[in-house]
């Protein structure tokens, strides 16, 4: 049974997740800490609960997702995987933390890519890795078929959706991701979006305005 965890951190009110399981192993998804205060709180988080990080992904690499990457990577030394589509976005970082005055230490190198139609194998679990386009061009989403839950980054977010106004996005491309990768899951799919509250997939398909039926 995978425990989802889940912190707010940053300027931009990031949330990043700790999916851990029976064992105490745990992937690490969207470290968004920049504050001093929010890296010892959530490394003291990992050591209190005594669990043992096997892998750093991202959904995608816009710099609130990526601006813990090198504190986790050098404190765990765990293999860090995002899609390769994704690659302009993560070399624009520097450049992106210039524009809205961050500091921030660049991320380390991926040890692999992620791929859709793959699975990030945890132990006896496993997770889908849907591609899904339009607010990034290698945004993906995790999905947990056995508990139903999809961690989706930026995405779907409760009554909304990601921006597609930055480079690299496009509207239709990310309407038609959430039609095709995360309204086809069953509606009680839980939904740990990389900003605000969690909501579910039957939620968003009656009622989010701007994909949902009500649209």
């Amino acid at each position: 049974m995978i425990q989802i965890e889940s912190f707010t951190f940053g300027p931009f009110q990031e949330n990043t997740y700790i999916l851990s399981n029976e064992k105490k192993e745990c992937l690490i998804i969207d470290p968004g800490m920049y504050e001093l205060n929010e890296f010892d709180r959530f490394f003291a988080h990992i050591e209190k609960k005594g669990l043992k990080p096997l892998l750093l992904l991202n959904t995608h690499t816009h710099i609130d997702h990526i601006v813990g990457n090198a504190a986790v990577k050098m404190k765990f030394k765990t293999p860090f995987a995002f899609h390769q589509l994704d690659r302009p976005v993560f070399d624009s970082a520097k450049q992106a933390a210039a524009m809205f005055n961050l500091t921030y230490v660049s991320s380390p190198e991926p040890d692999y890519y992620v791929k859709e139609g793959e699975e990030v194998e945890f132990g006896e679990d496993r997770f889908k890795i849907l591609l899904a386009p339009g607010h990034s061009p290698g945004s993906v989403c995790f999905y947990h078929e056995v508990q139903k839950f999809a961690i989706v980054g930026d995405v779907l977010f409760q009554m909304s959706i990601g921006r597609s106004d930055l480079p690299g996005g496009n509207y239709d491309t990310l309407v038609n991701s959430i039609h095709t990768q995360l309204f086809t899951l069953p509606d009680e799919t839980e939904v740990y979006s990389g900003h605000g509250p969690a909501t579910n997939i039957g939620f968003e398909k009656m009622n989010n305005p701007f994909v949902g039926s009500g649209r």
